[in-house]
């Protein structure tokens, strides 16, 4: 019987976006579109008022989540059995303001190897202007038995 994490990782690994979707993404509003190895595509119709700043701007905090979420999902799509993986470091720069609407994010291992794995993201808006890019290091661990 598998885990709920194996349950996600296999979502992952078998491109089943709707099988990956947490209360969280459904509240904030964040779709997964597409898994493949390594790789991952997010939508997210950011218009709730709280996700704002006083400027009516996407608050980089829910940008940090986002982007998060997108990585995370990246990384899972390579874990193998008993693995599981961790945010060790974010970077995220904010390019541009990310006004309320749709977001678009997609994320892409650099490399994973035993312990460490190096993800990468890109967030754009409607227009397909970059609104942050990411740089990630991410702690591979196994789970004891």
């Amino acid at each position: 019987m598998l885990t709920p994490l194996e349950k996600l990782n296999q979502a992952l690994r078998e491109n089943r976006p709707e099988d990956y979707v947490s209360p969280l993404h459904t509240t904030l509003g964040m779709r997964p579109l597409q898994f493949g190895p390594g790789s991952s595509v997010w939508e997210w119709n950011a218009v709730q008022e709280h996700v704002l700043n006083p400027f009516q701007l996407i608050a980089g905090g829910y940008l940090t989540l986002f982007a998060d979420e997108v990585l995370a999902s990246a990384i899972g799509s390579l874990l193998e059995g008993g693995e599981f993986a961790t945010t060790a470091e974010l970077k995220i720069t904010f390019l541009r303001p990310a006004a309320k609407g749709l977001l678009r994010g997609q994320g892409q291992v650099l490399r994973k190897g035993k312990r460490v794995a190096f993800v990468e993201a890109t967030i754009t808006n409607a227009q397909g202007e970059m609104v942050a890019k990411v740089s990630s290091t991410w702690t591979v661990a196994t789970r004891e038995a």
